[in-house]
């Protein structure tokens, strides 16, 4: 069993705050609680690293965590839900956008998608946006426990369908699906 250890480095706003790290680094995008905070204490199994909560839209700046000194997690704000002006949403996004375009150490995107429901319409919204720029992405689908272990083949086949690519199915009730998703990561890190 792969064992990362995990630790928090800093939280920035935009991308001149940014931690100046020669490590490849994996951002995570995806819906307000679809389980990014969760997968971060999963993977280096630490449930009090990375902050998680009921309540969506709680993640504001780009937090990054440094796992074993392999790759650096940056958690970004999630896409939907939160309440916040109309004026907070519009600075987030291009702070996000410059940080996701001009950010040398980016090695892959990881998408999040929840196993319990369809492909939602701003997921797609932001695929394409991704792929106008030709960024490197890998996907992930989260909370695949709640699907039954006969259903859990065709939710991934049609998030696959969907969007394509690499798409790796997470659990953050057990460790099952981590050493797979670590070992992908280290192999995109070499």
């Amino acid at each position: 069993m792969n064992q990362l250890s995990a630790k928090f480095l800093i939280s920035a706003e935009k991308l001149s705050q940014c931690p100046n790290y020669e490590l490849p680094e994996f951002p995570l995008l995806g819906r307000s609680n679809v389980g990014k905070s969760s997968f971060i204490n999963t993977l280096c199994n630490n449930q009090k690293l990375a902050k998680t909560s009921n309540t969506p839209g709680k993640t504001r700046l780009i937090n990054f965590f440094n796992f074993s000194d392999k790759f650096i997690i940056a958690d970004l704000p999630g896409y939907g839900y939160a309440k916040v002006s109309k004026e907070a949403q519009a600075r987030w996004q291009k702070y996000l956008e410059e940080y996701l375009l001009k950010r040398e150490q980016i090695k892959s995107l990881i998408h999040f998608i929840d196993a319990r429901h369809d492909v939602q319409k701003n997921d797609f919204q932001m695929r394409e946006w991704v792929d106008a720029y030709n960024l490197p992405i890998i996907t992930v689908v989260t909370k695949i426990d709640y699907i039954s272990r006969g259903g859990r083949a065709k939710v991934l086949a049609n998030v696959k369908k969907e969007l394509g690519g690499a798409v790796l199915p997470f659990s953050s009730q057990d460790r099952y699906y981590c050493d797979g998703i670590i070992e992908y990561l280290l192999d995109l890190c070499k």
